[in-house]
């Protein structure tokens, strides 16, 4: 009897149903990624996985804060229009002037400021700060605020401190302001979906691999010609199959001397929650490796049967897989586009940063990628047959590290620094 392979029939069946439109874009902490997330528990259960140590079921929930803040500023005698205003507060009713102490840390993100990096630390505020940025930076200011929108939600429940961040010229100093603002915390429980097979070996039993990908997507967005569902085929309803399929497919080789863990994360879109979450319930030590999936619905830059891995110098994971399919009509590359961080911009930098060979596996030609975040992500747009080959590669190619033949170097701390 042939060895059991990736079931194509699987592969379809989980992805159709993960970007269908009923799922309403998976936003995190919407109806549409409860649904998505229960779908996915019931698949684990049909394949017959345990749920992970310390649960009684696959659902790893946590709290997340979603956070409303209505405000009104008042910088020098002007009135500032709500859309040059973005507000982050931990304060339910805040009345601030300028005239109260401490007085707050005024900060300039010039023309040539990096936006994002400045700002980002200071979306959990730990003390109180205005934050003044150069008009020329409109674009990136506005992705700021759709950032903090779209999500509303926050891993930690915010602390009663305060950031403005206002686009335009700062005035001289000393600068008067008033801000009036409520803010509205509410607790939302998320669910990354996690499901386990025992290892074989009682020697290297304790000793885990993971296959991961995010569950969640943007949700509902701006309608383009009518339609509002950013269903999120390739991202990442792609890499979740992936870990539903390979479940299965290692469920029936039912010869894995290591213990392995499936799981779909939450809140990838909107900070890496779930993974975060997920990492700080297991013994880092304890993972030998975690094969993180992200977006491999198109062919990748090299053409068919083929895929990259992110982080590719951080770890020898890549040149094991590449080992392990050699003579293969599939190959493995490293990231062609080190430009872009994508080795940062995925649940695998989560664990990652505690000495994971933690890597991300993906074909998307994302410097190019048009569909990317929008409403056109949709499972027609997708090579199906050619996401059926990178799943069945990523298991054949696992099967030197889910037996323990092979064990990645462990990464340093200091090559992630992101």
């Amino acid at each position: 009897m042939p060895a059991p392979g990736v079931a194509p029939a699987t592969v379809e069946r989980v992805l159709r149903t993960l970007a269908a439109d009923d799922m309403q874009g998976r936003a995190s902490g919407k109806p549409g990624a409860q649904k998505a997330a229960d779908f996915l528990a019931s698949e684990f259960q049909r394949i017959g996985l345990e749920p992970i140590s310390g649960l009684s079921s696959y659902a790893q929930s946590f709290p997340t804060y979603e956070v409303r803040t209505a405000a009104f500023v008042n910088i020098n005698g002007t009135n500032i229009t709500p859309d040059k205003v973005l507000l982050i507060s931990g304060k339910p009713h805040l009345n601030w002037t300028d005239s109260d102490e401490p007085a707050p840390k005024i900060i300039t993100v010039a023309a040539d400021g990096n936006l994002m990096r400045e700002v980002r630390p200071l979306l959990d505020p730990r003390e109180n700060s205005i934050v003044f940025v150069d008009p020329s930076q409109a674009t990136n200011f506005n992705r700021l605020a759709g950032y903090v929108k779209r999500g509303g939600l926050r891993v930690d429940k915010p602390a009663e401190f305060t950031t403005l961040v206002v686009l335009g010229t700062p005035p001289p100093a000393p600068v008067k302001f008033r801000v009036a603002a409520t803010t509205t915390i509410r607790t939302v429980e998320l669910r990354n979906v996690v499901g386990v097979l025992p290892g074989k070996d009682a020697s290297k039993a304790a000793e885990q691999v993971v296959f991961s990908g995010h569950y969640d997507h943007l949700g509902i967005i701006p309608a383009v010609q009518g339609d509002s569902i950013a269903n999120g085929a390739d991202d990442d309803a792609s890499g979740t199959t992936a870990v539903v399929a390979l479940a299965e497919y290692f469920k029936k080789k039912a010869d894995n001397a290591r213990t392995l863990v499936f799981v779909a994360f939450a809140a990838e879109e909107i900070g890496g929650f779930g993974a975060r979450y997920f990492s700080q319930q297991l013994d880092p030590k304890q993972v030998v490796a975690m094969f993180n999936i992200e977006m491999i619905g198109k062919q990748a830059k090299f053409g068919p049967n083929t895929a990259f891995i992110t982080g590719f110098d951080k770890s020898d994971f890549g040149k094991l897989l590449q080992e392990s399919t050699k003579g293969a009509v599939f190959r493995f590359e490293p990231d062609p586009y080190p430009e872009q961080n994508l080795f940062y911009r995925s649940d695998n930098a989560t664990l990652a940063r505690l000495g994971v060979p933690a890597h991300t596996i993906s074909t998307d030609q994302i410097p190019t990628d048009k569909l990317y975040h929008s409403v056109n992500d949709e499972v027609e747009s997708l090579d199906l047959a050619n996401m059926t080959a990178v799943i069945s590669a990523i298991g054949r190619s696992a099967a030197g590290i889910i037996s323990g033949k092979q064990t990645p170097t462990r990464i340093a701390p200091e090559q992630v620094k992101q």
